[in-house]
């Protein structure tokens, strides 16, 4: 019987943790992935907003929290498969049949990239020409024309990383005005290389062995076109993990956890942190301090 099992092992997992630790808490995390870190591996630019600590990218910022609690007290497995999750009874199945304990959950499965589901989306992700970021793929696309597809800050600010690279940049949304904050934009109209389509929609993504086209829909138009490209990015937003939870607890209507101030679900003793149960300001500042909320709260309980 743990004290504490948690479920994710990115920034308010590991936050969670450590404070556990500190605070006498036998805690177990179980991450899915390979490796620890969550949404910081997909950070491929530069983190300068983080309290106390620079990097170079989110991996080497994880490569930092991985050191700090390499040498804590509490259990962390990887490559762990998750067949249910009784939150009632604080009680998680793994896909091998072993059942584990506890007597508080916290939840931090953290949010997934939204895909489109359109065609050529799924088949040229592996290298063919369905980009990963405008940074970690700047080299494999330096001088050919790219699409980016969405309206938000992700959107905008890697069409203006391609801009620096490639010959034309075509940004994609299906909105009517752009969502990415004021300065983004501007600079993105100064950009001659990168043309907008607002009220506009992917289709399908074309080709061979790798994106040659993107067909695109405006609306209002009589019928699509189609629009030679190499590369395609697309960034229409996130969802969270929460599928094995949201039968049991109270959710939005987009999934993500309803919390109180103590990070605490509508089932006592079971707890959300992270971008699960943060849409709104989704920081690795806020997902460490939520981390370390949950796991306070837990220790006055045990401890009274």
């Amino acid at each position: 019987m743990y004290d504490v099992i948690i479920i994710g092992a990115g920034p308010a997992g590991l936050s969670a943790a450590l404070w556990c630790d500190e605070l006498g808490l036998d805690a177990l995390v179980l991450e899915q992935a390979a490796e620890v870190g969550g949404q910081l591996l997909w950070v491929h630019n530069p983190v300068s907003n983080y309290l106390g600590r620079t990097a170079a990218n989110g991996r080497v910022l994880r490569d930092y929290f991985a050191v700090q609690v390499a040498d804590a007290g509490f259990d962390l497995w990887t490559g762990i498969e998750i067949e249910s999750v009784d939150l009632k009874a604080k009680r998680v199945r793994l896909r091998s049949g072993e059942e584990l304990p506890a007597i508080s959950l916290i939840l931090a499965s953290g949010v997934r990239r939204r895909r489109l589901g359109i065609p050529g989306e799924a088949e040229f992700s592996d290298g063919r020409g369905v980009m990963e970021s405008g940074v970690h793929d700047r080299d494999q696309f330096a001088g050919e024309d790219t699409c980016v597809i969405g309206g938000g800050d992700a959107a905008v600010e890697n069409a203006l990383l391609l801009s620096e690279i490639c010959p034309t940049v075509t940004l994609v949304h299906r909105g009517k005005t752009l969502k990415a904050r004021r300065d983004f934009v501007e600079r993105l109209r100064a950009e001659h290389c990168i043309t907008v389509f607002t009220e506009s929609e992917a289709r399908r993504i074309i080709g061979g062995d790798r994106v040659e086209a993107i067909e695109i829909e405006r609306r209002g138009a009589i019928k699509p076109f189609q629009m030679a490209v190499r590369g395609v990015l697309i960034r229409i937003g996130v969802e969270p993990n929460t599928e094995q939870f949201r039968a049991q607890l109270e959710c939005d209507e987009r999934g993500y956890v309803r919390v109180t101030g103590e990070q605490e679900t509508n089932i006592e003793n079971v707890f959300a942190i992270g971008d699960i149960a943060n849409p709104l300001a989704p920081t690795i500042s806020g997902a460490t301090g939520a981390g370390a909320t949950a796991a306070k709260i837990i220790a006055a309980r045990l401890n009274q």
